[in-house]
């Protein structure tokens, strides 16, 4: 899978792709709203590569890495992933998600590659509704969810908090 927009290139993970992948998940304010622990060992980074290059092989997607245009680099990951294990009372649902680094925040990309994802899943894989869930003090994502169309459709408690879910259906995606 392969999307471009603007700014950004949107692709399949690669094994190479590790060191910039543990620059995210060893971040502890990119980590804040998670709900797992930061990565102490880039090693680590391998495994959530080979993870994320799996989840391709069994369900035919899985999150991309982002990469700036301008600069060649992997600054995220964003887009859908099929969510096999129960969450909310759902399983098996299409799951919207990004996380960027801190020095791209505010610069649109979360919107932007989130945007380009859900054409591709409406319009290509015709997926009827996305979810997304979001730790209730992480106020960024929420506003970026709220302006893609989702709609917030309560709440529900995890380990780490109360969480919102949001949903978007395909025929009020703008």
């Amino acid at each position: 899978m392969y999307l471009e927009t603007k700014r950004l290139i949107l692709r399949k993970f690669e094994e190479a792709d590790y060191e910039r992948l543990f620059l995210l998940d060893s971040d502890p304010e990119v980590m804040k709203y998670i709900g797992m622990p930061t990565l102490s060992k880039v090693e680590e980074s391998k495994e959530v590569v080979k993870m994320i290059m799996q989840q391709y092989k069994d369900n035919g997607l899985g999150r991309l890495a982002v990469i700036e245009k301008e600069s060649g680099l992997l600054i995220g990951w964003s887009g859908l992933k099929l969510h096999t294990t129960e969450l909310n009372g759902h399983k098996n649902f299409f799951d919207l998600g990004y996380r960027f680094l801190p020095e791209t925040w505010g610069k649109g990309y979360a919107f932007e590659s989130a945007k380009a994802s859900l054409e591709f899943s409406f319009n290509e894989l015709n997926v009827d509704v996305v979810y997304a869930a979001v730790h209730s003090q992480n106020l960024a994502s929420s506003k970026i969810l709220t302006k893609l169309g989702f709609e917030n459709k309560g709440e529900f408690t995890e380990p780490d908090g109360i969480c919102f879910w949001y949903e978007l259906k395909k025929e009020n995606f703008k």
